[in-house]
């Protein structure tokens, strides 16, 4: 499936990148304003390296940015890459809205199907 023309696997870094709630709440802090990795850091009951981890699986997946100001490195996130996320999203919605529309279009020209069966929608 093609995806904003995107690869399979520039997708599957993008949901691994935000299938983590501290890498979501990182994108959601870096939306409001620009923050220094030190300082995300003190938000969470972490290590610092364990942040400066986070932030390169975001910057891999291309969901935030880094830029150096002097000591510091701060994060600031890419909003182009969050509507990535989100249309990757809509086409998987829109695929399996497909898939299941043929299936109740399929089922309901079955000829072998009868109205009152008393068996259907009952487990057997």
């Amino acid at each position: 499936m093609v995806v904003d023309e995107s690869s399979d696997e520039t997708v599957d870094r993008l949901f691994h990148a935000l299938a983590d709630a501290t890498r979501r709440d990182i994108v959601r802090r870096c939306v409001r304003a620009e923050l220094s990795v030190s300082r995300l850091a003190e938000a969470y009951p972490m290590s610092f390296a364990a942040v400066q981890k986070h932030v390169a699986v975001l910057e891999r997946a291309g969901l935030v940015t880094k830029q150096r100001s002097g000591r510091e490195q701060l994060v600031r996130t890419d909003p182009d890459a969050v509507g990535r996320a989100h249309r990757a999203l809509d086409a998987l919605a829109s695929a399996w809205r497909g898939r299941v529309d043929r299936m109740a279009r399929l089922l309901a020209e079955d000829p072998g199907r009868e109205e009152n069966d008393p068996t259907e929608g009952s487990e057997r």
